[in-house]
């Protein structure tokens, strides 16, 4: 916890101050549940990504209102080719989609991290050309899609060493990984009631704040991005060293 921030005053506090005060630039959404969420309601699993795809929306564009500077969404994993055809479809479908509506949108620049124009020419063009349009626009969107964290760094190491690289250091590692130039996450939040973080930014997340809620993601919903942000606020992020109190008591 920050030394001039108490429980209680956090609590007490407009969520865009607590954003502010606590430095919280960039959160990130490991997005599970919809499939679970569509099979309570005796629905197919498509119907889950579809509402959880419209509060996608609802919750990046309330990460934006509140402060942040950046967002990061897992949307589509390089393991989830493997599901059914029919729900692979139709994740596909939802992405074009929203890149069609993405144009409404008037301060986002969105890159796609991952391999996505290995799924088609259709995701790869469309993907390129919205990236292409939203550069240089302040709230930075990161959209995972055809993403794995270990694909990543594999891919970075790959490219320093076909440019004759014999040794490698964190800056030119950081350099080559699809999240480059951008802050790394300070708040990592997975839905769903996994505890993992299933490959997803590992090299980034190394100082990541983690936070994990039973709440499926087509639920999730404004009022618990403040809890996560409240939760975030009350942590001692040390990075390796201690609270200057630590410090000063020399514990």
């Amino acid at each position: 916890m920050r030394e001039d921030m108490t429980k209680k005053e956090i609590e007490a506090m407009p969520i865009e101050e607590v954003v502010a005060k606590s430095n919280l630039r960039h959160i990130a959404f490991i997005m599970d549940g919809n499939g679970r969420w569509a099979k309570k309601r005796l629905l197919p699993r498509e119907a889950g990504h579809k509402v959880g795809a419209d509060n996608f929306k609802t919750i990046v564009r309330y990460c934006k209102k509140i402060g942040m500077e950046c967002c990061t969404v897992y949307a589509f994993s390089t393991e989830n080719v493997k599901r059914p055809q029919r729900e692979v479809e139709a994740l596909f479908r939802l992405l074009i989609s929203f890149i069609e509506e993405a144009g409404e949108e008037k301060d986002i620049e969105f890159r796609f991290i991952g391999e996505p124009g290995e799924l088609g020419e259709t995701i790869g063009k469309r993907t390129r050309e919205l990236e292409e349009a939203t550069r240089g626009r302040p709230y930075r969107l990161n959209i995972a899609f055809n993403y794995g964290g270990r694909a990543e760094i594999v891919r970075a190491v790959n490219s320093l060493i076909a440019e004759g690289k014999r040794e490698i250091t964190e800056d030119e590692l950081s350099a080559r990984l699809y999240t480059a130039g951008r802050p790394e996450p300070d708040l990592i939040v997975r839905t769903g009631a996994e505890m993992r973080i299933s490959n997803f930014l590992l090299w980034q997340a190394a100082y990541a704040e983690l936070y994990f809620t039973d709440r499926l993601w087509p639920d999730y919903t404004t009022a618990d991005v403040d809890e996560a942000v409240r939760e975030f606020a009350s942590r001692s992020r040390r990075f390796g060293g201690l609270d200057a109190a630590d410090a000063v008591r020399g514990v």
